[in-house]
């Protein structure tokens, strides 16, 4: 918890509650239901956690703002952003139904209230969203081809309306096949520990 802190000292009591309770609640969950990898538990807020608050250091959403989580998991980046950004509108999915259990019994037990999940692809979601963030589920031009036509077309944020994705390593050559504008934030800029060395941020548009 500590490590989130230390980047976003400004939370306020009840978010810091929110963090708080989610390693007990994740730990439990997780002998049930394995969402997380075993050796990465106990690195919960920084692997999971504060990977997932690297969104929040490249926008500040407006309140309002819809965002889609597509292959949310145990709920990442979906919860972490849904407690930092208390005023905009979360919609996490996932194709797996006992992930999907996983993340609604986290978000109630948090009292999260701006948090919908549903068991769905996201070829099967008929809204559109300002925002589709999701972390690593598959390569670039497959998720930008899963997720076709279903951005909003008027943007309210400084950033203009599209995908946020959470990716590690070399995908250069992903790059080279999007064929749309983009720009690429480097998560070690914000963050100093070795976990992030290799993690970016990329915002298509």
């Amino acid at each position: 918890m500590e490590v989130v802190e230390k980047y976003f000292p400004e939370l306020s009591g009840n978010q810091r509650k929110q963090y708080g309770a989610l390693f007990d609640l994740y730990m439990l969950w997780n002998d049930k239901i394995n969402v997380i990898s075993r050796k990465d538990i106990e690195q919960l807020y920084e692997r999971h956690v504060l990977h997932s608050l690297a969104i929040a250091k490249i926008i500040d959403f407006v309140p309002g703002t819809l965002v889609l989580d597509v292959g949310t998991g145990g709920g990442f980046p979906g919860i972490p952003l849904a407690i930092f950004f208390p005023e905009v509108n979360f919609y996490l999915v996932d194709s797996i139904a006992k992930k999907i259990k996983v993340v609604n019994a986290v978000s109630e037990a948090i009292g999260l209230k701006n948090l919908k999940a549903g068991h769905q692809r996201v070829q099967q979601v008929k809204e559109k969203y300002d925002f589709i963030v999701s972390r690593a589920v598959t390569n670039l031009p497959d998720f930008l081809n899963w997720t076709k036509g279903k951005n909003l077309p008027e943007s309210k944020n400084k950033l203009q309306n599209g995908i946020i994705y959470l990716k590690g390593g070399d995908f250069n050559e992903e790059l080279l096949k999007v064929n749309k504008k983009f720009t690429v934030f480097t998560i070690s800029d914000f963050f100093e520990e070795a976990f992030f060395e290799t993690k970016k941020v990329v915002h298509i548009y």
